[in-house]
């Protein structure tokens, strides 16, 4: 921007300062009534406060209440009524000037304009007012939700909002997809701040994934599903934005604590669980801080406010599995196996997160704050499998459907992985948000660190050379085995140690941000909330990866009968018996005295290729116009983002490494036209036009080069990807009912350019190789375009109107659709990866009293998980459907009890090749039964 009008700019915004406390002790009146939303009587008797100074009043007989004498300015009406919760109204009073606002209550949604949630305490009917208000389309979930579900972490409470489908791993939750975009495509911030991934596995090589799975639902105040962002959000949200506020104080300011402690039992291994919630806040210190503004009453009193949580689970969860691996024969043949690896797992995961927020406001216009949060999880892994090893070279197919086929060398393997892994996530963050009259400038600083870090991976595997001959019944999802020649695979006679491989991994994303907002109200239409808001911000982000890559090959025998102990590990129903368990403290022994021998070997190739390390600078700036005449509303505006990116890697051909960097820049500008209609006080329609961004994945753009000079394949990322762009178009109508009900039914339809997927291609020549025949090149391209049409539906509603105790009954269902397309291989239409075609959430409770009973159903359809050279080697996540139930009872007003039972239908998680036929891992884990206590002071 020229210097001239940056200065112009600047005197502006100084002069309107100088011009709003000039005139600061012009007063206006605040006044309205207070009524009932089912029947519009005035209720008398209503506590209603202003948040900003204190004062609050009671309503007379008709419900009316009255403030006279306020600086001009913004305030937040905290209104109680009796067997209603309270709710919160933002109003403005202009100087010299009259304002009237009438609040309706009594758990309804419809007339609380402008509302917002501020504390973790907030109800449901609160949570949907932000809904039914927002200019664009929200969905708003609060802790009181998230509490009646025994879901443990983010991942498992933000699924349970319409368009958006949980990916599982190891029996939880861990990735979200929204509206048929997948996980690396939409953006997860905490308290507005970008999270950084902190797990490298995700769909499609993204890299860009949050692990939802890191942070406890004890932590959580809020979750806002952003599905159309506005201009002052950050762009990187092709399907939608997950916005999660940690607990907060109360709209009052009361001191207030919190806690839940619990214990149960996996069922699978009769293991024990621990959870621990624990939050408590309070505003404090000494009245007359001056120099700061007005100085009004209540906030001089306790200028300073404090909020701190903490949240603790630990399992020791089992996992069940077998993973059958296909030989790729054609015909009747194409079932017969490669080997199938019988898998018994032992999990043992801490999650750990606290933090919390300091914060001074010593007046209603000004306040600044300090927050920190740390969050994650430590996760040791015994794995112990066997497997059955074929030779797949003339296998005979029987009349009867069996396969016969004789076993490979080794016929059989037996193993053990032992491995630790740390997720976890450090956010810094200090901003403020100062007043000037009515106008508002808010900004913030912050720093995040997403770090997976794994000091070691132990891969031990005993082989049995064996020879042998078996049958089996392929394509089933349980793939037994009758052995006709060979030996007892269980039996550890015949088995000898063949090598031992250990991993080291450390991943790490840091990022920068700097955000400022100026928001200035207008009054060139009639809506009361017309404003103009712009700002910029820049983010500043570097990631690294590093591998560290071990092996140990005996050179003399060690028989697996001196590593194993106790009785077999017999599982999966009682089907399968992988023997004696082998012994990690053994193992590493034998390890630990090789590698101080020099009998470990690193690999020093397999680690250059595997060196990432990417920088990435996004510069940003935006304005929006909000505005409106009655009932109809506009949020219109433009965002700009200028990314730079620099990417370092090493070029590994044959024995040679060579370090490679390059770069990439583009500029995307983001218009957006969101525009509601209220067609009645609880009748909403929107039409929304929004424009959105994926960057590529950092797999997808690594600068690291593979060369195989034997087998021609050069396999590397693509720094020269473009980003995915989208331009969405939405349309809703929500239908708003008392207690926090709604009836809603949406479409959408996101046009994408550039969309990133995985390619092989063959080549005659590549700067990286010199081979006589064609080179297959592995890597990433853009597809020209993609698509994604659907459908959303939501309905919940709470049936008061029914007699007795019937009237604690309710419902809810939440259901969408997604039809996608894109050219997966050239000229083959496909869905989209990671995207069900459909996918529902249904639930049934009974609220009543002091108690609280909720029995919720999940769904999610099969969706492509990893693409393959050809149809019959794609790979699909197989449709799941599972059933939890969250129950409560308040024994008094701040102590109760529950009962949480997860995974009622031990639900497996199944992937298959190809088709259902074909399955290539089946595993399940077991209902989860969880009691204990809750306080609520």
């Amino acid at each position: 921007m020229p210097r001239r009008r940056m200065a112009g700019l600047l005197l502006g915004l100084a002069s309107n300062a100088i011009l709003t406390v000039a005139h600061a002790a012009d007063t206006g009146t605040l006044q309205g009534h207070v009524l009932s939303s089912t029947d519009k009587r005035p209720l008398a008797g209503a506590r209603v406060q202003i948040r900003e100074t204190g004062a609050s009043t009671t309503t007379s007989s008709d419900g009316a209440f009255v403030f006279p004498k306020l600086a001009e300015g913004q305030y937040t009406l905290v209104v109680t009524a009796k067997r209603s919760p309270a709710v919160e109204l933002t109003t403005v009073v202009r100087a010299n000037d009259t304002t009237n606002d009438d609040v309706s209550v009594d758990a309804a949604v419809a007339a609380l304009d402008h509302v917002t949630v501020t504390s973790q305490r907030a109800p449901n009917v609160v949570a949907r007012a932000v809904q039914q208000n927002a200019a664009n389309m929200v969905t708003v979930l609060s802790a009181d939700e998230i509490r009646k579900m025994p879901d443990v972490n983010a991942a498992e409470a933000v699924a349970r909002t319409p368009g958006v489908s949980l990916e599982t791993d190891s029996g939880e939750g861990r990735y979200v997809n929204i509206r048929g975009l997948d996980t690396n495509l939409n953006s997860t911030t905490f308290e507005g701040v970008h999270l950084p991934p902190t797990n490298p596995a995700s769909a499609q090589n993204g890299g860009r994934a949050v692990a939802l799975d890191t942070i406890p639902a004890g932590m959580i105040g809020q979750i806002a599903v952003t599905y159309t962002n506005k201009p002052e959000q950050d762009a990187d949200a092709l399907g939608g934005t997950i916005d999660i506020t940690p607990r907060t104080l109360s709209p009052s300011g009361k001191p207030f604590f919190q806690g839940k402690l619990g214990s149960g039992v996996e069922t699978l291994r009769g293991s024990t669980i621990q959870n621990i919630e624990l939050t408590a806040g309070a505003r404090f210190g000494a009245k007359g801080i001056a120099g700061l503004g007005s100085g009004l009453t209540s906030y001089s009193d306790a200028p300073f406010s404090f909020v701190g949580t903490i949240g603790y689970n630990q399992d020791h969860r089992g996992v069940d599995d077998v993973e059958p691996a296909y030989a790729e024969l054609p015909g009747g043949l194409n079932k017969a196996y490669s080997n199938i690896d019988e898998r018994y797992y032992n999990y043992h995961r801490k999650r750990l997160g606290f933090g919390g927020e300091l914060g001074f406001q010593p007046n209603a216009d000004n306040k600044w704050y300090f927050r920190y949060y740390n969050f994650g999880y430590t996760e040791n892994v015994n794995r112990q499998d066997l497997a059955t090893n074929f030779t797949a070279a003339n296998p005979v197919l029987n009349p009867n459907g069996s396969i016969t086929d004789t076993l490979a060398n080794p016929s059989y393997t037996k193993g053990l992985r032992d491995e630790k892994e740390t997720l976890r996530t450090q956010l810094f963050m200090l901003g403020g948000e100062n007043r000037f009259g009515a106008n508002t400038l808010d900004y913030h600083a912050a720093f995040t660190r997403g770090t997976y870090d794994k000091p070691y991976d132990y891969n031990s595997t005993f082989a049995n050379g064996s020879p042998g001959t078996v049958n089996y019944f392929p394509g089933s999802d349980f793939p037994t085995q009758t052995i006709l020649a060979g030996p007892n695979p269980a039996n550890p006679a015949g088995y000898t140690l063949s090598s031992i491989n250990n991993q080291t991994m450390y991943v790490k994303t840091d990022e920068w941000s700097g955000n400022v907002n100026y928001t200035m109200p207008t009054h060139f239409t009639s809506a009361e909330d017309e404003q103009f808001k712009f700002g910029a911000g820049l983010r500043r982000m570097s990631f690294s990866s590093d591998t560290q890559n071990f092996s140990f090959t005996p050179t003399s025998t060690i028989p697996l009968s001196q590593a194993v102990f106790g009785g077999p590990d017999i599982f999966y129903n009682g089907m399968y018996n992988t023997g004696p368990a082998i012994s990690d403290g053994i193992t590493h022994g034998i390890y630990d005295a090789a590698a101080a021998a020099g009998q470990v070997l690193p690999n020093p190739l397999r680690d250059a290729a595997a060196h990432s390390a990417i920088s990435e600078n996004i510069y940003s700036m935006y304005g929006q116009y909000q505005f409106g005449w009655g009932r109809f509303g506009v949020l219109a505006g433009l965002r700009g983002e200028f990314t730079q990116g620099t990417f370092n890697g090493n070029v590994v051909n044959g024995n040679t490494v060579t370090p490679n960097q390059t770069s990439n820049h583009y500029f995307n500008l983001f218009p957006s036209v969101q525009v509601r209609y209220d067609f009645t006080s609880t009748l909403v329609g929107r039409a929304i036009y929004s424009s959105t961004i994926a960057r590529p994945g950092f797999t997808q753009t690594s600068a690291s080069v593979t060369a195989d000079p034997a087998t021609g394949i050069v396999t590397t990322g693509n720094p020269n990807l473009k980003p995915t762009t989208s331009q969405n178009f939405d349309l809703q109508l929500e239908k708003y009912l008392p207690h926090g009900g709604i009836v809603s039914l949406g479409a959408f339809d996101k046009s994408m350019s550039d969309y990133v997927v995985s390619q092989a291609n063959f080549v005659n020549s590549s700067p990286f190789l010199t081979f006589p025949g064609r080179i297959t090149l592995q890597s990433f391209t853009n597809v020209a375009s993609a698509r994604a049409r659907g459908l959303t539906a939501n309905y919940q509603q709470h049936f008061t109107e029914l007699p007795g105790l019937l009237n604690g009954l309710g419902a809810g269902l939440n259901w969408t659709w997604v039809n996608s397309h894109l050219d997966i291989r050239p000229g083959e239409d496909h869905m989209l990866p990671s995207a069900p075609r459909n996918s529902y959430n249904a639930n049934v409770f009974y609220e009543r009293g002091p108690l609280n009973m909720r029995l919720s159903a999940s769904y999610v359809g099969k969706s492509l998980w990893a693409v393959g050279s050809s149809a019959a080697t794609d790979i699909y996540t197989a449709a799941r459907f599972s059933l939890d139930f969250g129950g409560s009872y308040q024994i008094r007003k701040d102590v109760g009890v529950y009962l949480d039972v997860r995974n009622i239908l031990n639900t497996p998680l199944k992937f298959y090749e190809g088709s259902p036929d074909r399955p290539i891992q089946r595993e399940f884990y077991g209902p989860t039964v969880m009691v204990g206590v809750t306080i609520n002071e």
